[in-house]
């Protein structure tokens, strides 16, 4: 079954200038992967008649769909139209149904229809009037062979309203659509190329239906497994086998699928198992309790936090001994262990976990450059620690030794 392509072509100078955030792509991206439409590209070009002309010629050289927003508006500067009758060879003229369309629009609304606005009525005599039900501006749709052009509103609810009750469905009715069906594998402690490197042989093997993508974000990479056939149901078999066999290869770094990051399924895990958990938290400052909290019903399982960041609250609030701190200093193994048991003591949870580290730029020494971070996990059977040296960044390294506790615990939880 051939694969259909699409590229999204927005328009307009106020998203080159970054005044507007293109939001619409993201969206129809996502739209179009449900009914089997595969998004190749997405183009923004400035209102430049030039410009547009060439990337309405370069979209149909790739693609079968080419999805245009923006560039509808009544004024001068909205080139849409005006490039799309050029490009099609045809006239603009007014359409009778869209006229009628649009003065209902401003009649209900108890507004005056100025011909300025009379002109959204205008359109190129090639295309298909796509009615807008939430503005003014009509969709136009033209064929050309196999291929489809259609221009849509930039407004976002306008542009949605219409893909989905208009657009979308005439597509699916156009083409004879391939299943498209994404499965996604979270692993986390272990970095993109040593993941690659352990799975080699798995990857190699993959059938030729099923791709695999390496997704890396901040502490953790994301596997995606895309399959493409006629039966959902068989894909979804297909890739359940092969994440099977994934797990014979990583099994200890995958900690879940889908959507949901660590935190969730971390919380997830202590609400069903009924562990409490507390924590010390020095370098990352706070961070690694407000993800814990973003979880909804996080109140569950956390009961507090400490940032005891100076010396003198790590010893008078927390209590971590002057004579550990002194010998050892607060950047430490023997510190971080303190920190991790006394938090666990003073708010009676079945979990204390513990940060402190040179977050940076200063405070590094010859031994403790920036980026050093001790990290550590407590429960009634163990303390378990680990060392971290993480980048140069500050913001970074607070984000990095975050979501290392996280694993930590994920790690260390009673079997």
């Amino acid at each position: 079954m051939k694969k259909i392509l699409a590229e999204l072509l927005t328009i307009g100078d106020e998203i080159l200038y970054g005044q507007i955030v293109d939001t619409n792509s993201q969206w129809m991206s996502v739209e179009l992967d449900k009914i089997g439409i595969k998004v190749v590209r997405k183009t923004t070009v400035g209102d430049l008649e030039s410009e547009i002309l060439t990337a309405f010629a370069e979209a149909e050289k790739r693609a079968d769909v080419i999805l245009i927003t923006g560039g509808l508006g009544p004024t001068s500067d909205d080139l849409t139209k005006p490039c799309l009758a050029k490009y099609f060879n045809c006239d603009l003229k007014m359409h009778d149904e869209a006229l009628a369309e649009v003065t209902e629009f401003f009649k209900s609304r108890g507004r005056e229809l100025t011909e300025l606005n009379r002109q959204q009525a205008v359109l190129p005599t090639a295309c298909i009037k796509i009615t807008n039900a939430l503005g003014t501006a009509p969709g136009m749709w033209f064929d050309k062979g196999d291929k489809v052009f259609m221009s849509m509103p930039g407004v976002p609810h306008e542009m949605k309203k219409m893909m989905t009750d208009l657009v979308l469905p005439r597509l699916a009715k156009k083409y004879q659509l391939p299943v498209i069906h994404h499965k996604v594998i979270r692993t986390i402690g272990i970095g993109e190329s040593f993941l690659a490197e352990k799975i080699a042989a798995w990857e190699n093997a993959l059938p030729a239906h099923i791709k695999l993508a390496y997704l890396p974000s901040l502490g953790e990479v994301k596997l995606r497994l895309t399959g493409f056939g006629t039966s959902l149901p068989q894909l979804e078999s297909e890739t359940t086998q092969l994440i099977e066999q994934l797990i014979e290869y990583v099994g200890p770094f995958i900690y879940g699928y889908g959507d949901d990051p660590i935190e969730v399924v971390l919380g997830r895990t202590l609400r069903e198992r009924k562990l409490t958990l507390s924590i010390a938290e020095s370098c990352t400052g706070g961070y690694l309790s407000h993800l814990i909290t973003s979880v909804p019903g996080s109140s569950e399982y956390f009961l507090g936090t400490m940032i005891p960041y100076a010396y003198e609250i790590k010893m008078r609030q927390l209590g971590v001994k002057p004579e550990t701190l002194e010998k050892y200093g607060a950047v430490s193994e023997p510190t971080i262990i303190e920190m991790a048991n006394i938090v666990r003591a003073k708010f009676s949870t079945d979990i204390g976990v513990a940060t402190s580290g040179i977050a940076g730029p200063g405070g590094a020494t010859p031994d403790k450059p920036v980026g050093t971070v001790w990290i550590a996990y407590s429960d009634k059977h163990q303390t378990v620690t680990k060392k971290l040296q993480l980048t140069k960044d500050r913001l970074l390294n607070i984000k990095l030794a975050s979501a290392a506790v996280l694993n930590l615990i994920r790690q260390s939880l009673p079997k």
